[in-house]
C-alpha cells in the first residue's frame, strides 16, 4: 500500500484530548436505520456485533500471524436448533381462550377441548411488533396452550424461550413456571433461559407450553417458541485490545497479536457538506498491520460478514454470491433474502429483509462459505510484515432498492435517484473517494472536537462526537421523485414512527449547525401532508407513518400544541440559517393556520401530550406553554424576514404579553412550577432556549437565571431529573437547559453528570437519551436521532447574527 495512505491513517491517532469516555456502545457501521452495526462491550472481541436493536449483525475479524489465528472483532456466531417455531418463522395453531379459565389451566393434564383453536400470533394489530396477528385478541387478557415435541436428547440448560409479548406475560412448561415479566413488553423477539424448575420439568417427547398475557393498555401481542443453543465452534485465541477511540465519523481500534499490531478503523463518511457522500450507504473498514517486536511476520487479516445483515429473522432464507468484478475493478460479494418483499414490513424492532448487503475490495480473496454458514468471507494477505505499516481496506454497503413508501409511492434513496445508478457504480465511486474521504473525515473529526470543546469543554466535546453518527444514522435520505430531498427519521425503540415532529425538534440543532438542506428535509413532508389535504386538522401532524411506510400518521393521539410549536420554531430557525424568509413564504398559509391554533390554545394547554409523552398526559403544562410562546414569537420573526411588519408587530406583542402572564402564573417562589395549578412542583424549561438562539427576546434573562440556580440544587449523580414527578431524565433536554446558563462553571455542572452516565451506565446499547439519574440505567429508547440536540450549545450564536 502507498506510503501516503499509511501516513493518512496516522492522522486518526492525533487528538486534542486523550479519549477517556467509555461509550455504552461503539458505532462500527452507521449509515441509516437498517444499516447500523455496533459493538456493545469494552473490547471488540468480547461480544457478537449487533444491529442497534440488539439482534446479532455479526462482523468477525481474525488476524493470522505466522499461521496462528487471533480474533480481534466479534465472536463466533451462536447457532440454535428450533423445537417450537415462533409465528415469525412458521405459523402454528394453538388452543386459546379470552375468558378466565378453570384452575390448573397451565398443567399438562388440563382438558382444553372447549377452548377455541387459533393460528398464532395473537394480537389486536395495534401493537409495536411488526408481525401482524393471525388471530384477533382485543380483550385485556389471553390464555393459550400449544404442544411441542422435543427429541430424546437435548440440553435443558441451553433451552431458550423465544418471546414477543405486549404486555405482561407468564409462560409455563408442563405446569411449571418457566418465565414471567411484568410490567413489560417486547416489541420484537427476545430469548430467555428456562427457570431451573422448568428445566427439570421439560422432557423428551410431548410438552405443553401454556401462556398467559395481559394487555392493560395500548396494542396487544403474544407469541412464544423454544430453541436450543448449540455448542460453539472451536474458539479462537483473542487478540489483545490496546485502545479504542470513538470519533465523530471514525472508530479506531488497536490490537496486539503475537508480535503484530492490527489497527482496525471503521469509517462512515457522514459529511454533511457532501450530501452525495452522506447519503451513500457505504462504510469503510481499514486494516493496518505492523510488527511490534522487531521481527518480520507472515500476516493475513480475515473479515466475515454475516448474511443476517439482509434479513429480519435468522430463520429467513438468504442467498450469498460472489459477483463479477465492477467496472472499476472491485471484487464483489452480496447477500440478500430469497423472498425479497420490498418495503414489506413496518415497525420498530425490525431489520431490513429486502435489498442486498455488499462487501467490496480490490486486494482480497472472497468466498461465501457453506450455505449453513450464511457468511461473506474476505481475506487480505499482507505477506511479510515488518515495522513499516501495511494497509488494506474493504467497503461494506447496502442497497435497499427502494427506501421509503410515501403516500403509496415507493421512493428511492437519494443516492439512487438517478435511474442509471446501481450498487456497483456506487461502490466504484466509494472506492474512488477512499483516500480523499479518509483525509477529510480525519480532519472533520478533529475540527468537530475542537469546536465542541471551545463551546462547552472536554466532557461536552466527548458527548458530541459520540452522538454524531448515531443522530445521522437514525435517518434516511430520500428523493421524493422530483429531485426534492426528504430526510426521514425513524423513532428508534420508541414506537417506530417515521418523520416524527417531536423527534425532529430535539434532533434539529445538529442539522441546523451543519446542513440546512437536511433541516428543511425534516420539515418538508409534514408541510406537504397538511398542504395536500391528506391531513386536514388545524394543527401539525405527529408523524407520517410507521417506518418505512410514510402513508399518514399512525400514532394514536395528536399533540397539537407540541407539534405546531415545533414546526414553527424550526421553520424560523431554518429561515435564519438561510438568512432570508423564502422558506417561510413557501409555507406561509400553513404556518399561519398553526400559529392561530397556538394563539387560541397554546398559552394554557389542555390535557395534552407533549414530546415527553412517556410521562403521561399533563394539563396546564408550563413548559409546553413556553413552547407555544416561542412558536408565536418565531412566527413574528418569520413575518419580519418576509417584510410583513404589521404581522410581525402583532405576533411579537402577543408573545410578549403571554410571556409576562406566564411569569406571573408560573411563579413558585425561587423557581417556576411544572403546571399553572400545582405549586411545589418544578420542571426543566428547555423550550425557552430558542428565546436567545432565535433572537426572540420575549422573556427577561432573569427567568432562566432563577431556574438554573434552582436546577443546580436538584441534580442527582447522573443528571438533572426531567421534572418533579420522577427521577428519570432526558439527556438532550439537560443540554438544552444547560445552554441557557451564563457561566461555563454552571454549564459544566449540568453536563458532567451526563458524561458520567454515558461512561458508567450498565445499559450497553447505543446511547439512550432517557435514563435514570440515580443509577445511570437506561429507562427506554436507544440509538435515537435526538442526540443531535446535544449540538445546541455549538449552535448558539450561529442563527441570530
Amino acid at each position: 500500500m502507498k506510503k501516503s495512505i499509511v501516513a493518512l491513517l496516522s492522522l486518526f491517532s492525533i487528538s486534542t484530548q486523550a479519549q477517556q469516555l467509555r461509550p455504552p456502545a461503539v458505532p462500527l457501521i452507521a449509515n441509516d436505520p437498517y444499516f447500523s452495526i455496533w459493538s456493545v462491550t469494552d473490547k471488540a472481541n468480547e461480544s457478537v456485533t449487533r444491529h442497534w436493536t440488539g439482534k446479532n449483525h455479526s462482523l468477525q475479524g481474525i488476524v493470522e500471524v505466522d499461521g496462528k489465528a487471533f480474533q480481534f472483532l466479534g465472536m463466533p456466531k451462536i447457532n440454535y436448533k428450533t423445537y417450537a417455531t415462533t409465528a415469525a418463522e412458521k405459523v402454528y395453531q394453538a388452543k386459546y381462550t379470552l375468558d378466565t379459565p378453570a384452575a390448573g389451566w397451565e398443567k399438562e393434564s388440563f382438558d382444553d377441548n372447549a377452548w377455541k383453536t387459533g393460528t398464532a400470533p395473537f394480537g389486536d394489530g395495534a401493537g409495536s411488533n411488526p408481525m401482524r396477528p393471525n388471530t384477533d385478541w382485543k380483550t385485556k387478557t389471553i390464555w393459550y396452550r400449544r404442544a411441542v415435541e422435543l427429541p430424546a436428547k437435548f440440553n435443558a440448560e441451553k433451552l431458550r424461550l423465544q418471546v414477543s409479548n405486549d404486555d405482561d406475560v407468564q409462560i409455563f412448561i408442563n405446569g411449571v413456571l418457566a418465565y414471567e415479566c411484568g410490567p413489560c413488553y417486547i416489541a420484537g423477539y427476545e430469548q430467555y433461559k428456562l427457570s431451573p424448575a422448568a428445566q427439570k420439568a421439560i422432557k423428551p417427547g410431548k410438552n405443553i407450553i401454556a401462556v398467559h398475557c395481559i394487555n392493560p393498555i395500548g396494542g396487544g401481542f403474544v407469541d412464544v417458541g423454544i430453541q436450543e443453543e448449540l455448542p460453539p465452534a472451536t474458539p479462537v485465541t483473542a487478540a489483545t485490545q490496546t485502545s479504542v477511540q470513538v470519533k465523530a465519523t471514525n472508530t479506531i481500534y488497536t490490537f496486539d497479536a503475537n508480535g503484530v499490531q492490527v489497527k482496525a478503523t471503521f469509517t462512515s463518511p457522514l459529511l454533511m457538506d457532501e450530501l452525495e457522500v452522506l447519503a451513500r450507504p457505504a462504510s469503510y473498514v481499514t486494516f493496518e498491520t505492523s510488527s511490534k517486536d522487531g521481527r518480520s511476520h507472515k500476516v493475513k487479516v480475515k473479515m466475515d460478514v454475516s448474511a443476517d445483515l439482509a434479513v429480519n429473522m435468522t430463520s429467513q432464507e438468504v442467498a450469498t454470491k460472489v459477483l463479477p468484478n465492477t467496472a472499476g475493478g472491485l471484487k464483489l460479494m452480496s447477500a440478500g433474502s430469497v423472498e425479497q418483499k420490498i418495503l414489506g414490513k413496518r415497525g420498530d424492532d425490525l431489520r431490513i429483509d429486502w435489498g442486498y448487503a455488499y462487501v467490496a475490495a480490490k486486494n482480497a480473496t472472497f468466498t461465501t462459505g457453506t450455505p449453513q454458514e450464511r457468511v461473506l468471507k474476505s481475506t487480505f494477505d499482507f505477506g511479510t510484515v515488518g515495522q513499516t505499516s501495511k494497509s488494506n481496506h474493504l467497503i461494506l454497503a447496502y442497497d435497499d432498492i427502494y427506501a421509503v413508501q410515501y403516500f403509496g409511492k415507493n421512493l428511492r434513496a437519494w443516492w439512487r435517484r438517478d435511474a442509471s445508478m446501481t450498487a456497483e457504480k456506487m461502490l466504484d465511486e466509494a472506492e474512488k473517494d477512499y483516500t480523499r474521504l479518509m483525509a477529510k473525515t480525519a480532519a472533520f473529526d478533529q475540527q468537530l472536537y475542537q469546536d465542541a470543546q471551545k463551546a462547552g469543554g472536554k466532557e461536552y466535546a466527548d458527548l458530541c462526537e459520540l452522538a454524531y453518527r448515531q443522530a445521522i444514522a437514525a435517518h434516511k435520505t430520500v428523493d421524493r421523485g422530483d429531485g426534492t430531498l426528504l430526510f426521514f427519521s425513524k423513532e428508534n425503540f420508541s414506537n417506530g414512527s417515521i418523520g416524527t415532529v417531536d423527534v425532529t425538534y430535539p434532533s434539529a440543532p445538529m442539522f441546523l449547525l451543519y446542513n440546512n438542506t437536511l433541516m428543511k428535509g425534516l420539515l418538508e413532508f409534514i408541510f406537504e401532508y397538511s398542504e395536500s389535504g391528506k391531513w386536514a386538522k388545524p394543527f401539525a401532524a405527529h408523524d407520517v407513518g410507521t417506518y418505512p411506510l410514510a402513508n399518514g400518521q399512525t400514532y394514536g393521539e395528536d399533540m397539537p400544541v407540541e407539534e405546531c410549536g415545533n414546526m414553527i420554531i424550526l421553520a424560523a430557525a431554518a429561515c435564519l440559517k438561510d438568512g432570508n424568509g423564502d422558506y417561510a413564504k413557501k409555507h406561509w398559509s400553513t404556518l399561519s393556520t398553526w400559529v392561530k391554533y397556538l394563539e387560541e390554545y397554546g398559552f394554557d394547554p389542555a390535557n395534552q401530550l407533549c414530546t415527553d409523552d412517556f410521562a403521561g398526559h399533563l394539563a396546564r403544562n408550563i413548559n409546553l406553554s413556553a413552547k407555544a410562546i416561542m412558536g408565536i414569537a418565531s412566527y413574528a420573526k418569520m413575518a419580519e424576514l418576509i417584510g410583513d411588519k404589521a404581522t410581525a408587530t402583532k405576533y411579537q406583542a402577543i408573545a410578549k404579553e403571554m410571556a409576562s402572564k406566564w411569569q406571573t402564573m408560573a411563579e413558585d417562589g425561587d423557581h417556576y412550577a411544572l403546571t399553572f395549578d400545582k405549586k411545589g412542583t418544578w420542571s426543566q424549561k428547555y423550550n425557552l432556549v430558542w428565546d436567545e438562539l432565535l433572537g426572540l427576546n420575549v422573556f427577561p434573562k432573569s427567568v432562566m437565571q432563577k431556574e438554573i440556580k434552582y436546577y443546580l440544587n436538584k441534580q442527582e449523580k447522573y443528571g438533572l431529573p426531567l421534572d418533579s414527578r420522577k427521577t428519570y431524565t432526558k439527556s438532550d433536554w439537560i443540554i438544552w437547559t444547560a445552554t441557557m446558563t451564563e457561566s461555563q462553571q454552571d454549564f459544566e455542572a449540568l453536563i458532567n453528570p451526563i458524561w458520567q452516565y454515558a461512561n458508567e451506565t450498565t445499559s450497553r446499547v447505543p446511547l439512550s437519551d432517557w435514563h435514570e439519574t440515580t443509577n445511570a440505567k437506561q429507562v427506554g429508547f436507544q440509538a435515537r436521532s435526538v442526540v443531535g440536540g446535544y449540538f445546541i450549545k455549538m449552535l448558539k450564536g450561529k442563527l441570530n447574527k
